[in-house]
């Protein structure tokens, strides 16, 4: 007869560095983070460039980062996560600050922050988001969730076109050349010209080709 055993492993622990201009909130962050045996703080920074060769030095899995890390700009943090993602592809960045304003939650994320997270958060919350971003998981608290939906309801302003922009429009949609839309419109080659030119401005557009796709789907044509 024999006895089945489990053998516990210990996992390797997540390596943090902490990124906050107030020493308070950084040894607040370490005393809550070092009770747990999987996450162990690694370093710290109270500026860019100390974020910066911290990283370096230390090789964290995880940075936990304020976006703003002086008095003389609000989202500094942004930069420095741009930075940091871009030269340590591997590494997840979590911000953790007071801000909260959508375009800000929509600007860290493409500034490569897995999470998003605000300083009110819940300790339990905090530590299931450091271990989801840790997982390659996006991770974002309440607030910071609802600041995401929001802005994917946003829909891109329309571009507002002339009357006469709108038939050059419906015109390229058939096809024709800048010539046979100036004979359709009375108008000279030069001036259907100048409107397709507008035209694209406005649509942000490299081709006609790309100003007939992106009219019909704002539904101008």
């Amino acid at each position: 007869m024999t006895t089945e055993q489990h053998t516990h492993v210990p996992t390797r622990a997540l390596r943090i560095v902490l990124v906050d201009d107030h020493a308070i909130v950084r040894h607040g962050l370490r005393s809550i983070l070092e009770r747990e045996s999987d996450l162990e703080v690694v370093g710290e920074a109270s500026t860019a460039a100390e974020a910066a060769a911290v990283v370096e030095r230390t090789r964290p899995s995880i940075v936990l980062l304020d976006l703003k890390l002086s008095t003389a700009a609000d989202t500094e943090g942004l930069d420095l996560c741009a930075r940091l993602t871009r030269r340590h592809p591997d590494l997840a960045v979590l911000v953790l600050t007071t801000f909260l304003d959508d375009s800000l939650v929509v600007e860290a994320i493409r500034h490569g922050a897995r999470g998003y997270v605000v300083k009110d958060v819940d300790t339990t919350e905090l530590l299931r988001s450091i271990r989801a971003v840790a997982r390659n998981e996006s991770a974002f608290d309440s607030h910071a969730a609802a600041a995401m939906v929001r802005s994917m309801r946003v829909q891109p302003q329309r571009p507002r076109f002339t009357e006469r922009e709108v038939k050059v429009l419906q015109l390229l949609a058939h096809g024709l050349s800048n010539r046979e839309i100036g004979g359709e419109l009375y108008i000279s080659e030069t001036t259907v010209k100048f409107h397709v030119r507008n035209i694209m401005r406005k649509m942000d557009a490299g081709s006609r080709a790309e100003v007939v796709y992106e009219a019909s789907k704002l539904g101008v044509i």
